[in-house]
């Protein structure tokens, strides 16, 4: 689990574990490969939902999970396809363009799309903005599922209670820097809130 003030680095390295940035120095290695010589092998087992949905908002649903789909270079894409609309609960949008869905529901699709190639590390920066309740009761089952199977998530947040009840580690980040990181069981929410707004435990 992932926390810190705003500005303090979240998205900056997530988006670095996702490819989607690049290290100013050092080097990330994720399932063993290098983000960096091996960016697209990362790509291949690395789910990512940020701030933005980033769908094409003129396709539907389904033709923004099947033009990734073949990105990706999977087979079984309408199953694959059909099963990530149904995990995310949105398969009465399928056909819908996605400019017509609200944000919430565009969020869900986006998190589809993280899961159509079944990834083996999960990485959400915030993916509850736009979600109404039963949306993050859904996020959380979904998360939960993920990591019983075996799979990795790191997912960033600003609700500490929320992210605690889904965490196994908990990373703080402060001023670009690691400030915590421990197991769940040695941090608290009230631990958590002192180090974002920059107190000390």
């Amino acid at each position: 689990m992932l926390f810190g003030h705003n500005g303090a680095g979240k998205s900056t390295l997530i988006r670095t574990l996702s490819t989607l940035a690049r290290p100013d120095e050092g080097s990330v290695r994720i399932g063993g490969f290098d983000s960096l010589k091996q960016a697209s092998r990362v790509r291949s087992i690395v789910g990512y939902v940020g701030h933005q949905p980033l769908l094409y908002e003129e396709m539907s649903a389904t033709e923004n999970l099947n033009f990734y789909a073949k990105l990706y270079g999977l087979d079984d894409t309408d199953q694959r396809i059909e099963r990530a609309l149904t995990e995310v609960g949105a398969t009465i949008y399928a056909d819908r363009r996605v400019r017509t869905l609200s944000n919430g529901m565009q969020k869900r699709v986006a998190i589809a799309r993280a899961l159509l190639h079944r990834p083996r590390v999960l990485l959400l920066d915030e993916p509850e903005t736009g979600l109404d309740q039963a949306g993050l009761n859904l996020l959380d089952s979904i998360i939960k599922a993920i990591k019983a199977g075996g799979a990795s998530v790191m997912l960033s947040t600003h609700a500490a209670d929320r992210g605690l009840a889904l965490a196994d580690r908990v990373l703080v980040l402060s001023g670009g820097r690691v400030q915590h990181s421990c197991a769940r069981s040695e941090i608290s929410a009230a631990d958590i809130q002192l180090a974002v707004l920059g107190g000390t435990r």
